[in-house]
């Protein structure tokens, strides 16, 4: 699917390809004829042109590991939200629903239940959430042209993010829901491989996709913020905080700003789409029920339970998904583009 996209997206409006190496030394991009041509030049360094096959493949394995290995690494503090959110009554606060946890559960390996399908529907999500923003970035700023694509940059990161974990969700869901029982439905079942057998047997393939749709509702939105506000804080982090430019940085220095900004999108993405979350895990719980009678029974307040240490988790949680995909980008050098810098007949009409 990526080589198919490869074909439709090959330029990059937000400037030419900087090597992982170029903050350490000057990097030299291969001379071209036109825009277009010096766009899919492979710098020296490079692994690969900007916008090929090959260089959304590796950016989607960025993103399964990204979001496999830290979304597995959080299991213990997701398993508590999440039992918070279903059974606000019996779980009153992080540490009584830790405690309480660790002693229904026979000991501390009651934190790590459902680790299994969170590694697997985390790691296929991350593949599509990180992949195909890459091809959706640029192929919508093919449609629109670069001009508008510098003036509406946030609109076209919304776009593109929101394209992108459209799929992402499906490949989600089935182990998102697979785990939210594990996690929250005494009994159900000890490991990923009798869960979704015993969920097979009882609802068939819609049991699987039964949480769909609220995934969406908390997935889209919470991408949205994640791609959008790490975009725009990486932007105005090297243009006010930073004293010197991004190509001047070293890579170690590229990856705490990287860190930064995720975290700050972490918080927003948490705070946006919690709501969502919360009716999520309460749908995943409770057989019969659907989205809109599990938001009423939850009530406003029920839907904004858990927060604090969800916000922790995500705020870490992101942040940590940037840094890694981006650590990638440089252990496989790949082209990472510089911030969007304003195009120079755009410069000529407004100067």
């Amino acid at each position: 699917m990526f080589s198919k996209f490869a074909e439709l997206a090959k330029t990059n409006i937000f400037g030419t390809p900087v090597s992982s190496a170029s903050c350490a030394q000057a990097n030299t991009t291969v001379e071209t004829p036109t825009r277009k041509n010096s766009m899919l030049a492979v710098s020296e360094g490079d692994c690969c042109e900007f916008g090929s096959a090959k260089y959304y493949a590796l950016c989607g394995l960025g993103g399964v590991l990204s979001c496999g290995l830290t979304h597995t690494a959080v299991v213990p503090l997701d398993l508590l939200k999440c039992r918070m959110q279903v059974d606000p009554k019996k779980y009153t606060s992080i540490f009584q629903a830790g405690k309480l946890t660790i002693k229904e559960d026979g000991g501390f390996h009651g934190l790590s239940r459902g680790w299994a399908p969170t590694a697997i529907g985390y790691s296929m999500q991350g593949l599509c959430k990180f992949g195909f923003y890459e091809v959706f970035k640029i192929l919508y700023t093919n449609v629109i042209g670069e001009e508008n694509a510098y003036l509406y940059r946030t609109a076209l990161y919304l776009a593109a993010s929101a394209s992108a974990e459209f799929f992402a969700d499906i490949a989600l869901a089935p182990m998102e829901a697979v785990k939210v029982r594990i996690q929250t439905s005494p009994g159900f079942a000890d490991n990923m491989r009798d869960g979704v057998s015993k969920l097979m047997k009882t609802e068939g393939l819609a049991g699987f996709y039964k949480g769909l749709s609220p995934l969406w509702m908390r997935q889209i939105p919470y991408t949205m913020m994640k791609f959008a506000c790490f975009e725009r804080t990486v932007e105005l982090i090297y243009s006010n905080v930073v004293p010197k430019p991004r190509a001047d940085c070293t890579k170690g220095e590229q990856l705490v700003v990287t860190f930064a900004a995720g975290y700050i999108a972490g918080v927003f993405c948490a705070v946006v789409s919690h709501p969502a979350d919360t009716v999520v895990s309460k749908l995943n719980n409770d057989a019969g029920s659907t989205a809109l009678s599990a938001a009423k029974e939850l009530g406003m307040k029920g839907l904004w339970k858990g927060l604090g240490p969800r916000i922790v988790m995500i705020g870490t949680l992101t942040a940590l998904q940037w840094f890694i995909y981006d650590s990638v980008k440089v252990a496989l050098r790949l082209p990472r583009p510089p911030p969007p810098e304003m195009p120079k007949s755009l410069q000529t009409k407004m100067y």
